[in-house]
């Protein structure tokens, strides 16, 4: 809180204004501050940065709290959009689908994310494969992998998916990843945000403010601070919510559990993984608790129900998947200070009995290859190659030893040639950009991810890509307009609009760009309109 009072003080003036320091009532104070910012007036006067934080932490506050009618008239200056109302929820699924949207966009801002075209791809994969088998009906879904060490999953209203990288260090088997991700798509088939919504405007009146000054502390000062915060906010219907919130991941673990079973995995990996989720947490307080067991109450009684419930169906023995142990090696090489540790961890793996030596040797593999040492990668992948030419991991492997020894020419030939076996395959065609644009064949290069562009426009990386190799083709105006696209994703409107404007100055009598321009900046209007409406 005091860094929230802090960064206001700092940038408001006194003029025309009642200052805060005036109004007695501490939450008063806290509501007139937040009301404040949302002008557009005293955002000029903030950092953009800062401003941003305050952008995520309102819209999380709209996704996960609301007020009863006794404090409308304290709040309706905030003005919400309404996207409509369902005759069943209190939320549309256009409402919760919007807003969403709008959530992933600044919190993409906010936190590192990553730009891994494969691990992303198999996550992905994952995800539909169960969605197509749960109670989910609006199937709209998006991914965002979260570049943090933790244990932690979530489901934003909306369709938004969540996974910390991380997660895959402690999940040991693709069934296990696979029960914690089908817990959250049960979380947005079940409509568990709108159902908590309606549940609370039976309880105590919880203030928007309250709950915004929480979530800045949470943003700013850490999780402990935040979490004390929300939970005095919510004092009078604690015991009341905690109950509602229990009743909801039992939900969740048994709507989870028959996607399980529908999907052909093991319903038994469920209560491995909260085994292994509670070993996490025995030794651990405060901030150093598993962020998924902050949201996901877990007890032994609820590892006990549900490992009772997975005996109704048989145990399913399956081979542990190459795929997933690959991904893996991916996820420890990205999680290591330097490429040299990650070669020690996978070199001291090798040398004990690894759950697969095929992964630890692809991980040594990528580490090599990111500390520049392309010979000795080569030797290892080798070995690799006999058993399985074709798998896709190894393929793109190759092409990184040849661009780490700086021979993109020959990454590119090889990367074509198995694009024409496997065409639009994203990964392989992000591997191939990069490779085109090491070698200086950069109108090449942009030809290619404008064409993925239209496949996949929802990927940041691909935009920042797109974007480098316009500057390097001198396609000036396609790289403003990259650069928006990058933006927008990324929830910096006026920067998106800047770029676009930059890129309508240059376009003379080529109309068919300019009204794609003049188009997406109504898009862009409307997005901001969206947020400050």
């Amino acid at each position: 809180m005091k860094h929230f009072i802090k960064n206001f003080y700092a940038g408001v003036s006194s003029k025309g204004l009642i200052h805060p320091r005036q109004i007695d009532d501490k939450l008063a104070r806290v509501e007139y501050c937040m009301l404040m910012i949302a002008t557009k007036p005293m955002r000029g006067l903030l950092d953009p940065q800062f401003w941003n934080r305050i952008l995520l932490v309102w819209i999380s506050a709209a996704l996960l709290c609301v007020t009863n009618p006794a404090n409308a008239q304290r709040t309706e200056k905030l003005k919400i959009p309404n996207l409509g109302e369902s005759s069943t929820s209190l939320f549309s699924a256009e409402y919760e689908y919007q807003l969403g949207r709008a959530w992933l966009r600044v919190f993409r801002s906010q936190v590192a994310t990553v730009n891994d075209p494969l691990l992303f791809s198999y996550l992905e994969d994952l995800i539909f494969k169960l969605a197509a088998e749960s109670e989910l009906e609006d199937r709209r879904l998006e991914l965002v992998v979260v570049d943090n060490s933790a244990i932690n999953a979530f489901a934003v209203p909306g369709g938004v998916i969540g996974i910390h990288n991380g997660l895959l260090l402690h999940a040991q088997t693709e069934d296990e990843l696979a029960t914690v991700i089908a817990h959250e798509i049960a979380h947005l088939s079940q409509r568990h945000f709108s159902r908590r919504v309606e549940f609370a405007k039976t309880q105590q009146p919880i203030t928007l403010a309250a709950m915004l000054a929480g979530f800045v502390l949470m943003a700013t000062a850490g999780g402990d601070a935040g979490m004390a915060a929300l939970a005095a906010a919510q004092a009078a219907a604690q015991d009341s919510a905690l109950r509602y919130s229990r009743s909801n991941e039992a939900e969740a673990d048994r709507v989870a559990m028959q996607t399980m079973v529908n999907a052909g995995m093991d319903p038994h990996a469920a209560s491995s993984m909260f085994d292994r989720m509670m070993q996490a947490s025995r030794y651990a307080t405060g901030s150093r608790i598993p962020e998924f067991l902050r949201t996901h109450p877990l007890s032994e009684n609820r590892i006990a129900d549900t490992r009772n419930r997975a005996r109704q169906y048989p145990k399913k023995i399956r081979p542990a998947k190459l795929d997933y142990q690959l991904m893996r090696a991916r996820v420890v090489n990205q999680l290591s200070d330097t490429p040299e540790e990650a070669a020690a961890k996978f070199r001291k793996e090798l040398e004990g009995s690894p759950r697969s030596t095929a992964a630890a040797r692809y991980g040594l593999v990528l580490a090599l290859t990111d500390a520049g040492r392309g010979d000795e990668a080569a030797l290892e992948l080798d070995s690799l190659w006999a058993a399985d030419p074709d798998r896709l991991e190894y393929i793109i492997a190759d092409a990184r030893i040849d661009m780490a020894k700086n021979e993109p020419h020959r990454a590119a030939e090889k990367l074509a040639k198995r694009l024409k076996l496997n065409p639009r395959n994203h990964p392989l065609t992000m591997t191939y950009a990069e490779a085109l644009m090491q070698d200086q064949q950069a109108h090449i290069a942009e030809q290619v991810l404008l064409e993925q562009s239209k496949r996949k426009a929802n990927d940041p990386y691909l935009w920042y890509l797109l974007a480098e190799v316009q500057g390097l083709s001198g396609n000036i105006i396609g790289l403003h307009q990259a650069r928006a696209e990058y933006f927008i994703l990324n929830g910096i409107l006026d920067q998106a609009e800047k770029q676009l404007r930059y890129a309508l100055d240059l376009v003379r009598n080529d109309y068919t760009t300019s009204a794609k321009i003049n188009q997406r900046l109504n898009d862009v209007a409307e997005m901001k309109e969206m947020l400050e409406s």
